[in-house]
């Protein structure tokens, strides 16, 4: 089976881009479009909130050409498609397609339901990454997805991709009670099969989620991470996150969230303030980069972020504050880490 592979250019372009941006002076700038053409999904997660929140909304399907231009206006060079169930969509394979054309780097997040028959209309490209949701082994998954049978088509899914020469990562989400031993065992068994990486990160507290007693505290996260993380036992693992968000999940650094780096660009426009928060939806993306926006949200400005550290908001900040630490970014480009960050949100 074939290895899915980061591919250099990546590392490269993005390094570029931040540097570019520096010099011009500009502090809050994108790194990653973060695009939900439709909310519709195909199944209903205990931990999600996006479908309760979206619901007037469900039916919508974002256009080919308003969801390349939304990613255009952003500037990134990394665009994360979301949803919802992104494979859903009609026209997906446009979508991709044509952002691949242009040569941004997409990473595609889904459930793996409807991956294969997609995967017939997108031919592999290093520009592309598909991203299968996966929260544990076969029971546990099943368990936080509500659904018998998931895990096992997610997974074959994943050796179709790889078999076919797609780039192939994981995202888990932790959640309060988690099996770390499973969660092992998961990280395991998808670095046996060969995928480019296995992202983690906290569940954010959706409001709109069904059972937000799933959702852990800052100090959950820290003590969860902590054993999940352990050196010893996630050693030959391939951990996608750059390693100094992994010490911030383990409590031994802190950031501020950088959130504005994750613009996100749905159905109704683009959610202000991030990712996980749209407390109004906007047109216009410049907006979100605002200095007076960012002075009301954040870890002790907004409660609603107390417990936040997402690697939408918190991954980005290891590489902005990267920028004026030598060392930090020495140790982020020999992980190969600077291309990493940030590109999903849950």
């Amino acid at each position: 089976m074939k290895r899915a592979t980061r591919p250099m250019e990546l590392s490269v372009r993005l390094a570029w881009y931040m540097l570019k941006n520096r010099l011009t002076g500009r502090r809050r700038f994108p790194l990653v479009t973060m695009l939900e053409p439709l909310e519709m999904c195909n199944l209903a997660c205990i931990g999600c909130g996006r479908i309760h929140e979206y619901r007037s909304v469900m039916d919508k399907m974002m256009p080919v050409e308003e969801a390349v231009n939304a990613v255009k206006s952003s500037g990134a060079p990394i665009v994360s498609i979301a949803g919802g169930e992104p494979t859903i969509h009609p026209k997906i394979d446009e979508i991709i397609n044509e952002l691949v054309r242009r040569r941004y780097f997409v990473y595609c997040c889904t459930n793996g339901l409807l991956l294969e028959r997609v995967m017939k209309k997108v031919p592999p490209s290093k520009y592309l990454s598909w991203v299968v949701h996966m929260d544990g082994m076969e029971d546990k998954h099943d368990e936080f997805v509500a659904r018998k049978g998931v895990f096992r088509r997610a997974r074959q899914a994943i050796e179709a991709a790889l078999d076919g020469g797609y780039r192939v990562c994981t995202n888990t989400t932790i959640f309060r009670g988690c099996d770390v031993e499973d969660i092992h065992a998961l990280f395991k068994d998808m670095t046996e099969m060969g995928v480019e990486g296995c992202m983690v990160s906290p569940g954010y507290d959706y409001e709109h989620a069904p059972d937000r007693d799933l959702f852990l505290t800052r100090k959950e996260s820290r003590a969860a991470f902590k054993e999940i993380l352990d050196e010893s036992k996630v050693e030959g693992l391939k951990l996608y996150n750059n390693p100094l968000y992994l010490n911030f999940l383990r409590g031994e650094r802190e950031y501020q969230c950088t959130a504005y780096s994750n613009p996100t660009y749905t159905v109704m426009g683009w959610r202000k303030p991030c990712y996980p928060l749209a407390d109004e939806h906007v047109q216009d993306v410049k907006q979100l980069f605002d200095k007076d926006l960012w002075e009301k949200y954040g870890v002790g400005k907004d409660p609603r972020c107390a417990g936040c550290m997402m690697h939408c908001g918190f991954e980005s900040a290891t590489i902005f504050n990267a920028i004026s630490s030598p060392k930090d970014w020495v140790t982020l480009i020999k992980s190969g880490a600077v291309s990493k960050s940030g590109i999903t949100a849950a």
